[in-house]
Order: structure tokens, then sequence, then C-alpha cells
């Protein structure tokens, strides 16, 4: 890149950084170590992008939010913060005044859009859309085709799966907006809805089609339209043990925090 440009423009780069062609630069932006940016992407005015990150072909960072027009202080100001070891594949956007953890990865095509906040080692599949003012914790995995209701909030090591809908206004269309809460380890499984407002406690359970119309206690397996609690999670066993396989974090590390320890010993080591 052009150093006049760079100077002229506030942007900052820092070592072994590649950029492909036809990339698009705003100002106030910061570029850390080894980061790659592929081709045609756009990189907004107020972005940060943390060391070792891959930003993928035609990425939109920094995009601007529904008062675009307005031209106020938040669209203009608003910071886009990209964590570490970032990983962003092609046609993904992400708004302006967005905070990312380390170690994020998407699918492609995914749109995140202002004021959200996403934690640590969190992933979020193909065609997922996250929208504003929601809260995402550490090492939550969002499938494919998932849509976040705006003031959502998901706390750590949850698992959302394919099609899932958290919805947000219960008189559509309102300005009245209720996000759905996600407690730690809960799980929703393909193809389900949440009605505004709902919270699902620590380790719940959706299955797979279910539309979720009232608050779910912790360790509830829920299923069904209308939904039937069909008592604790530890009813579900393995098909191949027989044995119960919930709680989840006893039988499954990869990608977790307590990989290659354990859930005990890391639990130990979080007191």
């Amino acid at each position: 890149m052009d150093y006049q440009f760079l100077k002229n423009n506030n942007i900052q780069v820092g070592k072994n950084v590649k950029i492909g062609n036809n990339v698009m630069f705003g100002k106030n932006i910061i570029i850390g170590d080894n980061v790659k940016i592929d081709d045609f992407s756009r990189i907004l005015s107020n972005v940060k992008i943390g060391s070792n990150s891959y930003i993928g072909a035609y990425v939109t960072l920094g995009e601007q939010g529904i008062n675009y027009f307005k031209e106020n202080e938040e669209n203009l100001k608003g910071k886009t913060i990209i964590g570490e070891n970032a990983l962003i594949r092609s046609y993904s956007v992400i708004y302006h005044s967005v905070k990312i953890g380390d170690n994020f990865q998407t699918g492609h095509r995914v749109t995140i859009r202002e004021k959200a906040e996403i934690g640590n080692n969190t992933r979020i599949g193909t065609l997922s859309d996250i929208q504003g003012y929601c809260k995402i914790g550490n090492y939550v995995n969002l499938h494919s085709n998932v849509h976040i209701g705006q003031k959502s909030k998901i706390e750590d090591c949850v698992w959302i799966f394919p099609y899932v809908v958290l919805t947000n206004d219960p008189t559509p269309p309102s300005e009245n907006l209720y996000g759905v809460t996600v407690e730690k380890y809960a799980i929703i499984a393909t193809g389900s809805v949440v009605l505004p407002g709902i919270t699902i406690k620590k380790e719940g359970f959706i299955g797979a089609g279910t539309v979720v119309s009232k608050n779910v206690e912790a360790r509830s397996l829920v299923v069904g339209n209308p939904m039937k609690v069909l008592g604790t999670i530890d009813k579900i066993k393995d098909k191949i043990t027989g044995e119960s396989h919930y709680p989840w974090q006893y039988k499954f590390d990869r990608g977790m925090p307590w990989e290659k320890i354990g859930y005990e010993e890391w639990l130990k080591s979080e007191e």
C-alpha cells in the first residue's frame, strides 16, 4: 500500500500483512501483524483487526447501520474490533460498533449487526444472522442458518444447531423487543423457534422442531409444538453405550476449554 495513503487516512499496518486485489479502506484503521485480507474486501472506517487473522474475499468490516443518513456520531465513530486469530470467510458482513474476541470463526455470508458483542473462541456458521445489541459469550457454537434476534443474550458454551430462530417481538411489528436468554451449556436442536423474552436455563435441552413458548428450567428436556417437558436431560441415552449422554460437558471436549484435561479438572482450575 502507498505510504502517503496510509498516513493521510490514519491506517496502521503491522508486520507481514498481505492485502489482495481491489481492497477498499476507510480511515482510522489498525491492522495487526500477519493479517491476510483477500480480494475485493471492504475495511471501512474505525476498524481494528487483531494479529494472525484472515479476512476472506468480499468481506465487509465496519458496515454502517440503519441511521447512516442521519450521520450521527454512533455510525461515524463506532469502532469495530476483531480479536486475534480470526477467520472470517467470504461475503460476511460485520457492522460498526461490534466487538469480537480472539479465535473467532465464521462460515460464509454471515451477518453481524451493530453493537453486537461476541466473546472468545466462538464460531458462527454459514448464512447465520446475528442482529444488533446481542451478547454472545465464549466457546459458543452456532451452526448454519441460525437467526439471533436483537437483544438476545447467549452465555458460554452454548450449542445452537441449524435453522434455529430466536425471536424478540411479541406483537410484530412493534418497538417492544424482548431478547431471548440462553444460559451456559444449553442446547437448542435443529429447526426450533424460541419466542420473545424466553429464558432457557443452564443445561436446558430443546429438541428439534420445538416451539419454546415458556421458560425452560435448568437441565430440562423440552420437545414439541406445543412444547412439552419430558423430564430432565438424564433421560437422553447414548445410542451406542446406552448410558446417559448429558450433561454433555463430561462426554465431549473438542474445541472446549477443558479439551484434553476433562471438564472436572477444568472446573477446579476455574475456582
